[in-house]
């Protein structure tokens, strides 16, 4: 979803905006939206895990399939 959202924000200055609103400083934002397009790497090795973590996600209603499916597959101890 990271990576969706990334390539969402197609310009480098719509990255750093997004960074920005997310709560990243301005420097580490603008270093981090001009590192090019190589997405996997930029979603997992910098700021951008932090910036949209699993509870930044959640807030926006979007649920984590690997916690959808381990609730509704958890194991029922009578």
């Amino acid at each position: 979803l990271r990576v969706i959202i990334w390539k969402q924000w197609k310009e480098p200055s719509k990255r750093q905006w997004g960074l920005q609103k997310l709560g990243i400083g301005k420097d580490l934002a603008r270093l981090t939206a001009y590192c090019g397009d190589r997405y996997y790497w930029v979603v997992t090795k910098t700021c951008v895990g932090r910036a949209i973590s699993k509870e930044v996600l959640a807030r926006a209603g979007l649920v984590s399939c690997l916690d959808y499916y381990n609730e509704r597959h958890a194991l029922k101890l009578c």
